[in-house]
């Protein structure tokens, strides 16, 4: 048992290295062949009910959870249990990509290149970018860099440590699935309901531990702690998500920013409450963002490991 925990660390480090050295395969990701697949069965099984749309999460999360139970069953031999857990730990990590995208994001709103900016924001999250400011940018792109540390790097490395390749795999199917039905609208409501749920219980630990690290990572950038702390503590309840309001209320602390507030998605508008004391973010935070986001990711991977 602990030789076999010894080889998942390893392959959680090394498929780490790799998301950071090379990042997402520009074709063939295995997550958007997942997505193709899930789709054209949502189209099958979709109905507005719960029962139905419970039904289709287990099914596309279970398949996936039981292809990284075969393939950790018949990896047995070291090498083989390393590479599979390395590849697949690769696969289902996003921080290159994310960081990549903040610094884009960055680097337009530093060019005050708007239209550009609010086109691009659709790569980070879902807002209605059509009449955001460069400051509303800068802050739906630092709150995007936030949650996804945690959906991204943090969960799936926590998930990894603790169930291998079917926590990977399981865990990664799972928050896509999440992307795709568990937001609110007429069509998702009911048939997206388990898979939001579900999600939330399985970022619950993973976003706490995100939104702990960006507090001890802070003093890198220049922050406080202390100050991380309390805005944590204090204004994550206010965000109406159970997880991302912990994230990104912590990042907000350590940063020394102000987050949250009123957000519109799909039509439909909503109020983030406020999170932090500082200024609304620019461009420099973002970036200061992505810097701490990756702080966050090697301490996430030190735990994963050291399990």
């Amino acid at each position: 048992m602990v030789y076999a925990r010894s080889l998942t660390a390893l392959g959680l480090a090394a498929g780490y290295a790799l998301d950071s050295a090379v990042g997402d395969p520009r074709r063939g990701h295995p997550v958007a062949a997942f997505g193709r697949v899930a789709g054209a069965l949502e189209r099958r099984m979709w109905a507005d009910s719960r029962p139905r749309g419970a039904a289709y999460a287990v099914t596309c999360v279970g398949a996936a959870a039981g292809l990284g139970a075969v393939a950790q069953t018949f990896a047995r031999k070291p090498f083989a249990r390393f590479a599979v857990t390395a590849i697949a730990t690769w696969a289902v990590l996003g921080g290159r990509g994310l960081a990549r995208e903040g610094d884009v994001m960055a680097g337009l709103l530093e060019a005050e290149d708007l239209p550009a900016a609010r086109v691009r924001l659709g790569h980070l999250c879902g807002r209605d970018a059509t009449n955001l400011d460069t400051k509303e940018i800068a802050r739906a792109a630092t709150e995007s860099i936030a949650e996804n540390t945690s959906d991204a790097v943090v969960a799936p490395l926590v998930w990894g440590a603790v169930a291998g390749l079917p926590g990977l795999l399981g865990y990664r199917a799972l928050n896509t699935l999440d992307a795709m039905v568990g937001h609110r609208s007429s069509r998702y409501e009911r048939f997206g309901w388990a898979a939001a749920r579900a999600d939330d219980v399985a970022n619950l630990v993973p976003a706490r531990l995100a939104a702990l690290a960006a507090a001890c990572c802070a003093p890198l950038l220049g922050g406080s702690p202390r100050r991380a702390w309390r805005v944590w503590r204090r204004d994550a309840g206010q965000h109406p998500s159970p997880n991302a309001g912990q994230v990104e209320a912590a990042f907000a602390g350590a940063l020394d920013i102000q987050l949250g507030g009123i957000n519109t998605y799909g039509g439909v508008t909503e109020d983030r409450g406020t999170l932090g004391d500082g200024v609304t973010p620019e461009a420099a935070d973002l970036r200061r963002s992505v810097r701490l986001s990756r702080l966050v990711g090697l301490a996430a991977l030190a735990v994963a490991v050291a399990r």
